[in-house]
């Protein structure tokens, strides 16, 4: 299983390769359209991430100590974005999740990129995800 900063290292690498941004947007829109759909029975209110202009759900299932994340969003470049944060995060200890720095964002440039809304939207998902890493590290610790 790769680390969660090896994972980070690739995604930083495909970008790399991309000068122009618009490339980079097309890049974001492809990883989001082959993305798996989330599944309707995952798509309530409770899995709603505030904070993001568009609508983003995020499903975490905790399984044999490690946390599982599916996610999705109704606009092409926010699901590009929640696609990169499930594949650096999903699959990995609360532990590791909560230490977890996410330089990838900023090395892509994507802080610079994005609009404030969809970067807020960015953060919020990110906040979601470590609160629910913190919720499973607890339940784990206290059995």
């Amino acid at each position: 299983m790769e680390t969660i900063n090896e994972i980070q290292d690739e995604i930083i690498e495909e970008f790399s390769g991309l000068d122009d941004w618009m490339d980079k947007y097309q890049l974001l829109i492809d990883l989001g359209s082959e993305q798996e759909a989330l599944s309707e029975e995952y798509k309530t209110e409770q899995n709603l991430i505030d904070g993001c202009q568009s609508r983003v759900w995020l499903q975490a299932d905790y399984r044999e100590g490690k946390v599982f994340f599916s996610a999705e969003s109704d606009a092409l470049i926010v699901k590009g974005l929640v696609c990169l944060l499930v594949r650096t995060l999903s699959g990995h200890t609360p532990q590791e999740i909560l230490d977890a720095d996410l330089y990838f964002i900023d090395s892509i440039g994507l802080k610079e990129h994005l609009s404030p809304t969809r970067s807020n939207g960015l953060l919020a998902m990110l906040r979601q995800m470590k609160m629910y890493a913190l919720a499973f590290s607890t339940k784990e610790n206290h059995g």
